[in-house]
């Protein structure tokens, strides 16, 4: 029967679509995705590194990848051995196939199959018994593809499932797991390895069969130069690679931040973040050696973040991934522990902000008796007056309390919230002034983000762990928390970063590191260790302890975790100047006791000068705590009759004097009068008083500890290593406390007296406090006697 042209092309047409559909509807292309033949979840540094990989869920290793990210080296070999003409042919190479039945027919043996790369995608897709019929099926499956996907869609399917060995699928997996590289920097030795691979997967895997993998890819190699694609020279030196591969594993690097980034983006095939890999080996390695130095159960964590990007460039959670007596397994930069002293630099920071102190300010390091919250210093010993720079450097916790009390702990804790890094508080959740000494709970997490706000200009944002592909915008206004204005922040960091005297080894640490601001802080009982230290360009948090929450005795920031901060600072790249001090920061001189300026003070009344650093000129007066008689530190206004005794300010007793004049005295807080020069304290200063109507503060006379002179040195006997001490006071209102080298003794028991024992030689001190909080105070040293050697 005769068709018209017409008739002949839709019959064509018809053929044409409706085989394809056909073949769709009874025979649909597998879905490697939906037949549980997911990629390999891989995570990866900032430039495309691997960290850590994740098989799926049938325990196949297969890293995904594409054409482009694959070396043109192996692309220019696959396609040159396996299908010269896969650019050309639908799918099926007919000459191929002739090719191949002939040369089997000839030996009786199957020599060639003949298949293009879309027929090998075919068969892994949809895998076939060797014979005529499964060779059919096959190459109607690669015509299938041909018609549903485009030639680099189809390279990119054998690119990431042809078979490598064992559970190793794609050259992206096998070029990491066999070499140790990615598949971008294949060499054309590996490259010819990697592309014969698949013909044999199991007798030609590099790390069982070297020799089979190598006589394998020379004939590869030996092909291209045949062929054209290689010269001489090139085939010469890569025949002479050696085949040297890896033994199975897969890179451990940040191991439990990649399980954590698996676990919250499940369907992320390569999850890539802002950490540089190199770095993260390096420190892995760093800290793996440092905690040999400690024993079983204790960890360690190292954060670092680039303060510009506000990106985190090492992630360590643990010492060492591979060692559970260590608690490998839990992530101590998530962690909520005590931060010891570490928030100490915001508390300053916001009471300066708020024009509560500056950088000099005169603070009271002296025993807080008969008050709620009565904290101890670090080092059992007490400073008396002390500047908030010196105060902050050498981490006292009586100042800090003292200024968080002016601060108000709630102010403190909303402040801490608002930027987006709360405070966990105990108990009732009600801030108290424990907070300034770790008293709640924090996490390496926010210490990063909080200094690296402050280095920053005081604005906190979120830390930044996922690498976007494309540019981010601005951040939102939801995003910018201001914390301190950029003032505040600068005096902060300029307290941190300067010399910090009583410090072991503080001089050469800080002059081998000068563009380093460190802050460091230990829990109570020892159970946490810290160092955070900020250049202009890194933040860097380390943390020591025991993740079970049980103490380690001896060890504390200044000796475990700050030698630890530096040793990562050496490692890092040098970092750019600070920024150049703000317009509204100065410098100026100011007095002690009053707080003032010393050009607006008398001469009189500036008993020490100080240098302090000003924002916005700010100068406010000394912190008022309220003496036990009733006046604070300042100017106190006296009156003097004609003959120059004092009159009390309610005296009525003149007997018709007119003649009286007025005089001003800086005095002190009472509780600093042990600590200064004796001819500035207030019972010098003041003149002596009229008797009839003398001053209330003068009708009682000054606290005295009788039994131990100032400078006095004892020893007991040869035979003895203690020492008693039987202790009596003079003077001073009601109830009476004693401190022993910083720490609460006793209170005086029936009769007045104190009974302490003496145990540790050298320095000693004890200071009496009394019920009006006066305060008496003895120096003295306490030896024992050398052992005599006998006469001979």
């Amino acid at each position: 029967m005769y068709l018209s042209a017409r008739k002949r092309v839709s019959l064509f047409l018809a053929v044409f679509i409706g085989v394809p559909l056909l073949l769709d509807l009874l025979f649909p292309i597998p879905d490697p995705a939906t037949s549980g033949e997911g990629f390999t979840q891989v995570v990866t540094d900032r430039n495309n590194q691997i960290l850590r990989a994740f098989p799926d869920k049938n325990g196949v290793w297969r890293y995904p990848t594409s054409p482009d990210k694959v070396s043109t080296d192996y692309l220019n070999t696959l396609l040159s051995y396996e299908d010269r003409w896969f650019y050309y042919h639908p799918g099926i190479n007919p000459i191929s196939l002739v090719r191949a039945a002939i040369q089997n027919a000839q030996c009786d043996c199957i020599v060639s199959g003949g298949s293009t790369i879309t027929m090998q995608v075919a068969r892994r897709l949809s895998p076939h018994d060797r014979s005529i019929g499964g060779k059919f099926k096959q190459m109607l499956r690669a015509l299938q593809l041909e018609w549903h996907y485009s030639k680099e869609e189809i390279l990119t399917l054998y690119l990431n499932y042809a078979p490598m060995g064992g559970v190793i699928e794609g050259v992206a997996a096998a070029s990491q797991m066999y070499l140790g590289k990615s598949a971008d920097q294949l060499s054309l030795a590996e490259s010819a390895l990697l592309a014969v691979l698949p013909q044999a997967p199991s007798r030609l895997r590099p790390d069982r069969h070297p020799q089979r993998a190598r006589a394998a890819r020379d004939k590869v190699l030996q092909r291209l130069f045949l062929q054209g694609q290689i010269t001489q020279e090139q085939l010469h030196y890569a025949q002479l690679e050696n085949i040297i591969a890896l033994p199975l594993s897969t890179p451990q690097l940040a191991p439990l931040l990649s399980r954590q980034l698996v676990d919250n983006y499940p369907n992320d095939a390569v999850i890539k973040t802002t950490l540089d890999g190199e770095l993260q080996h390096e420190l892995q390695a760093l800290l793996a050696e440092e905690i040999q130095r400690f024993p079983e159960h204790q960890s360690a964590a190292i954060l670092l973040v680039d303060n510009h990007e506000r990106s985190v460039k090492a992630y360590l959670g643990s010492a060492d991934f591979t060692d559970n007596s260590r608690f490998a397994h839990v992530d101590m930069i998530q962690a909520t522990r005590s931060p010891g002293s570490t928030l100490k630099p915001f508390i300053y920071g916001l009471a300066m902000e708020q024009g509560l102190i500056h950088s000099a300010s005169l603070l009271r390091d002296v025993p807080r008796h008969l008050r709620s919250y009565q904290p101890e210093n670090f080092a059992h010993s007490f400073s008396g007056p002390v500047d908030a720079t010196t105060a902050l450097r050498q981490s006292l916790n009586l100042p800090a309390v003292q200024v968080l009390e002016a601060l108000g702990p709630a102010s403190f804790s909303a402040s801490l919230e608002n930027a987006g890094t709360p405070y966990v508080v105990p108990g009732d959740g009600k801030p108290s002034l424990a907070l300034a000494l770790g008293g709640g709970g924090f996490s390496a997490w926010k210490l990063a983000t909080l200094y690296s706000g402050l280095a920053n200009g005081g604005e906190v944002q979120p830390l930044k762990l996922i690498n976007p592909q494309a540019p981010e915008p601005e951040a939102t206004h939801q995003d910018k928390r201001w914390l301190l204005s950029p003032e505040a922040s600068w005096v902060t960091l300029n307290m941190l970063r300067q010399p910090r005297p009583g410090r072991i080894r503080s001089s050469a640490v800080m002059s081998s590191h000068p563009q380093m601001a460190w802050k460091t802080g230990t829990s109570y009982g020892y159970r946490d260790a810290w160092a955070v230290g900020v250049t202009p360009q890194y933040t860097m948090v380390v943390w020591f302890g025991r993740p079970d929450g049980t103490p380690s005795p001896g060890q504390y920031g200044a000796v475990t975790a700050l030698p630890l901060l530096f040793r990562l600072q050496q490692r890092l790249a040098p970092s750019p100047d600070w920024p150049p001090q703000p317009a509204d920061v100065t410098t100026k001189t100011i007095c002690w006791p009053t707080g003032k300026l010393a050009s607006e003070t008398p001469a009189g009344h500036c008993h020490r000068a100080h240098t302090a650093t000003l924002i916005r000129d700010q100068i406010p007066p000394t912190l008022r705590d309220m003496d036990a008689d009733g006046t604070a530190p300042g100017i106190l206004t006296i009156r003097l009759d004609s003959h120059g005794q004092m009159l009390g300010m309610d005296c009525t007793d003149l007997n018709g004097e007119t003649g009286y004049e007025t005089r001003t005295l800086a005095v002190w807080p009472g509780n600093l009068e042990p600590w200064i020069a004796p001819h500035l304290r207030r019972s010098e200063q003041l003149p002596v008083g009229r008797s009839s109507c003398q001053p209330p503060s003068l009708a009682t006379a000054p606290l005295r500890i009788i039994g131990i002179e100032d400078g006095q040195t004892l020893m007991p006997a040869s035979f003895k290593k203690t020492q008693e001490l039987l202790l009596n006071t003079l003077g001073g209102m009601g109830n009476k406390a004693l401190y022993l080298n910083g720490v609460y003794h006793s209170d005086a028991d029936d009769s007045g007296l104190f009974r302490i024992k003496l145990t540790e030689p050298g320095e000693q001190e004890v200071i009496v406090i009394d019920s009006q909080g006066t305060l008496a105070r003895v120096l003295f040293r306490f030896e024992l006697k050398p052992v005599q050697a006998n006469a001979h």
